[in-house]
């Protein structure tokens, strides 16, 4: 009898000792619930996928003359940003041709003052390629210089993926076209983007290597 009463107390004091830590146990999991989910939610893997990174890319200026675009500043991506499409322009050292033929035509507050468009900005080096006098005899003529200028505007923002295989309405009435992937494009089969997606305050800019001419 003694031996059996002894048993049942050992049982009972082991069942007692064993309860508390059952109730903490039970307590605990549904906070150890949230944190697992917490920590799978912190620790869920990003989307890496080519049409992620496309997407993510698509954002942002691309092409090898960007890398000559100031890092701070107003001729900066971000000083860009701010301005409208002229005025952006003038801060651009790469783009001081183009500025002075558009002040030559008298179009800085048609641009500025336009909303959601698209500039194919020929470089300086573009204009380059133009002899001498056939540049300064477009230079004086300013309805000449005028066509030219327009038909390197689309009223309308275009993204990298809308130039893949696009026909698009000009400013000067006629049409250009646009091909290419990736952070390859050309304009007219002719004019390769250079340094393309560029945002200013009511435009995006696409800078060319080749200034467009209308048909």
């Amino acid at each position: 009898m003694n031996a059996l009463r002894i048993r049942r107390t050992a049982v009972a004091v082991a069942a007692a000792s064993v309860l508390p830590f059952s109730l903490a146990a039970c307590s605990d999991s549904g906070s150890d619930a949230a944190s697992k989910e917490t920590s799978s939610a912190a620790s869920a893997p990003q989307d890496n996928s080519p049409s992620a990174e496309a997407d993510m890319a698509a954002d942002k200026p691309f092409g090898p003359a960007c890398a000559s675009v100031p890092q701070d500043g107003a001729g900066s991506f971000d000083g860009m940003a701010k301005d409208p499409v002229a005025t952006a322009a003038s801060n651009n050292p790469a783009l001081s041709t183009l500025v002075t033929a558009v002040k030559q035509a008298g179009l800085v507050d048609t641009l500025n003052n336009a909303e959601n468009i698209t500039v194919f900005a020929p470089t300086n080096e573009a204009f380059a390629k133009i002899p001498k006098a056939d540049l300064d005899k477009v230079l004086a003529d300013k309805k000449m210089l005028t066509d030219i200028l327009t038909y390197h505007v689309v009223g309308e923002k275009l993204t990298p993926k809308q130039l893949e295989n696009g026909s698009f309405e000009t400013l000067q009435k006629s049409t250009l076209t646009t091909k290419g992937s990736g952070e390859a494009y050309t304009v007219n089969d002719s004019s390769k983007v250079v340094c393309g997606n560029v945002p200013t305050a009511n435009a995006t800019v696409y800078i060319v290597d080749t200034v467009l001419m209308p048909k």
